[in-house]
C-alpha cells in the first residue's frame, strides 16, 4: 500500500507555489506517494481524508487560516500524519496565527540583504537527513527567524550582513525536526522558489525530512 501525501498550494505568489506543488507532486511520485494537490486550505476540515494521510506539505505563504481549518490540521498532525515543508510555504504563513507558529517551531522575521549568497552548515551529521551531506553555499534568501528552543536542529547559518549589521554573528537554525503529538514535523528554510530545488543538497535534504515526517 502506498504511502498518501497532500500538497496544499496558494498564498503569496511570489513562492511560486503552483510551480512547486508540480515539482513536489512529480518528485513524491516517484519515491511512491500517491500525491493529492489542492488548492484551498478547507481541505483540512476533511477529517477522513486527512486520516488516512502519511505527510501533508503545505506551500501557503502569508494568507489566513481560519479556526475550523487549522483545527483539522493540527488534530490530523497530532495524530500521527506528518508535516513537512519549507522557506516561506510553511513558515511564513498565516502570520497571525500563533498556533500555528507554535506547530511549526517557528517563524519568518526577515531576510537581511535579500537574495545572496550564504553557507549552509551540518550539526547533526550523523541524522539521517542530512547524512553525508557536507556544507554548502546557496543563493536565496537568509531567513532571519523566531524559533522555538525545543526544536531538533539539524543545520544552521550564521549571518554576517550589510544591510542589518546588529545581528551578524548570530548562528540561526536552517533546518529542524519536532514532534506535534504523535505527529513528526519537519522544515527546512531552503527553497525560495522552484530553481532553487535544482540544487542537490536542497532537494535531498527535503526529500529526506518528507520521508522522516511521514508515518
Amino acid at each position: 500500500m502506498s504511502k498518501k501525501a497532500l500538497i496544499v498550494q496558494g498564498g503569496w505568489e511570489g513562492h511560486e507555489p503552483k510551480e512547486c506543488a508540480e515539482l513536489w507532486a512529480r518528485i513524491l511520485a516517484e519515491e511512491e506517494f500517491e500525491v493529492t494537490v489542492a488548492d484551498s486550505l478547507d481541505i483540512f476540515k476533511d477529517s477522513a481524508l486527512l486520516a488516512n494521510l502519511s505527510v501533508i506539505t503545505p506551500i501557503w505563504t502569508m494568507g489566513v487560516i481560519d479556526a475550523d481549518q487549522f483545527e483539522g490540521l493540527s488534530k490530523a498532525v497530532a495524530a500521527g500524519v506528518g508535516l513537512a515543508g519549507w522557506h516561506g510555504g510553511m513558515a511564513d504563513a498565516f502570520r497571525e496565527h500563533l498556533g500555528y507558529q507554535y506547530m511549526v517551531g517557528g517563524q519568518f522575521m526577515g531576510h537581511p540583504d535579500g537574495i545572496k549568497e550564504y553557507e549552509v552548515n551540518m550539526i547533526a551529521p550523523d541524522d539521517p537527513i542530512i547524512e553525508g551531506i557536507a556544507d554548502f553555499e546557496v543563493r536565496s534568501e537568509q531567513y532571519y527567524m523566531h524559533t522555538d528552543p525545543g526544536n531538533e536542529v539539524l543545520a544552521t547559518t550564521t549571518f554576517q550582513t550589510e544591510s542589518n549589521p546588529w545581528v551578524n554573528g548570530t548562528v540561526m537554525p536552517v533546518v529542524w525536526k519536532r514532534h506535534w503529538g504523535e505527529g513528526r514535523v519537519f522544515y527546512s528554510s531552503l527553497g525560495h522558489q522552484a530553481i532553487e530545488f535544482d540544487k542537490f543538497e536542497v532537494t535531498e535534504i527535503q526529500r529526506r525530512g518528507i520521508r522522516w515526517a511521514s508515518r
